[in-house]
């Protein structure tokens, strides 16, 4: 548990706001610890006085189950001793849900508001397809709480199949914004360098495994071509596509990227590919948007509402590998239209996406909840 408010501004401010936060270890790999992180030192901890629970760790199922019971003791002294205004537990489907179920149980029981930000995009499994008895939990935990968080008008239809709409409410992911992406030295070595970028996990819902052969495509026209995947989890099935295209030498896997390494990707690559089945609104999009990346990826969850067709990307059909290989292949063959796609990226992150947006938004509902 830890509190990033020092004690002068409690003590000057003890009219302050209380908001407990439930939280991933911000290491985690993943998009969750990745919103969150930006939390840590933002205007968000100057107007309010934030209590940061961490309930989920990466490691072996032992870690992760100590992690949750060790948050399980540290929210039940919170409510005890800084008894908050507001619970604010950000999960996702799968064993998120179940390991946010006590905690949201317990805040109930207590009287206190909650926000539930939802940032999962595998509703079929938790909800839709689910047997009785777990449909009975979602709708008995989801109705306990005061509002949920999704991210994007897609997502709010589909929850609004387990509660009322009026209790949802649409906050998009951001985007930090780097304006000195588009400067023209800057242009000029991304596109000569000819790299592509991947971030995220390496499971089969983000379509990891379809891109050797997106990348064996784009080769045989632009042979110096480079695709970086940077990821962990299920490498084995996209290791052997490689071998068995032998791209080795194009084909790079450098493991999970953070920091200055992550950052460095970002600048140099010319083009960010996504490839996924199914998704609610991926950060990894916003952050490549916010370093004037062109975006090429799939029709699916709230990818849509954040990259506009042609404009700023190329949205194809999930698996359609020889589409996005178009996509990649166009924008290479055509550079005028690469460098409105860099300047469109950057607009619509600054426009649409901004950390101060989102920020203003979580506020905003943070004011909602308390004056119902």
């Amino acid at each position: 548990m830890s509190n990033h408010n020092n004690n002068s501004q409690t003590t000057q401010n003890p009219a302050k706001t209380k908001i407990c936060m439930i939280v991933q270890d911000p290491n985690v790999k993943g998009g969750i610890a990745a919103v969150t992180g930006g939390y840590y030192g933002s205007r968000l901890e100057k107007d309010f006085d934030i209590t940061y629970v961490e309930s989920y760790c990466d490691g072996g199922k032992l870690t992760k189950l100590a992690k949750a019971l060790r948050a399980y003791r540290e929210f039940r002294h919170v409510l005890k001793t800084n008894r908050p205004d507001i619970v604010h537990v950000h999960s996702s489907f799968g064993p998120s849900f179940f390991r946010k179920y006590p905690i949201i149980s317990m805040a109930h029981k207590a009287g206190i508001p909650i926000i539930n930000h939802i940032h999962g995009s595998a509703l079929d499994e938790l909800y839709t397809n689910a047997p009785a008895w777990k449909k009975r939990m979602v709708e008995k935990s989801y109705s306990e709480c005061t509002k949920l968080v999704v991210l994007s008008a897609e997502w709010k239809e589909k929850i609004s199949a387990i509660v009322p709409a009026t209790m949802i409410e649409v906050i998009p992911n951001y985007s930090v914004i780097v304006p000195e992406m588009t400067s023209e030295k800057v242009m000029d070595d991304r596109f000569n360098k000819k790299q592509i970028l991947y971030l995220g996990r390496f499971d089969e819902l983000k379509g990891v495994v379809d891109i050797p052969a997106i990348a064996d495509k784009v080769k045989k026209v632009f042979p110096e071509v480079k695709f970086v995947l940077g990821g962990t989890g299920e490498t084995e099935p996209t290791e052997a596509e490689i071998k068995r295209l032998h791209l080795e030498s194009t084909v790079l896997m450098p493991g999970w990227i953070r920091g200055d390494e992550k950052t460095k990707l970002l600048k140099e690559s010319s083009i960010f590919l996504l490839p996924s089945h199914m998704e609610a609104m991926p950060m990894s999009i916003l952050e490549a948007m916010g370093y004037a990346l062109p975006i090429v990826s799939c029709e699916v969850g709230g990818i849509p509402q954040v990259v506009s067709k042609d404009i700023n990307g190329k949205l194809y059909r999930p698996q359609d590998v020889d589409g996005m290989a178009d996509g990649i292949i166009s924008y290479y063959s055509d550079r005028a239209s690469w460098e409105e796609a860099c300047r469109q990226s950057l607009k619509l992150a600054d426009e649409g996406y901004s950390f101060e947006t989102h920020i203003n938004k979580l506020e905003e509902l943070y004011t909602s909840v308390l004056s119902n």
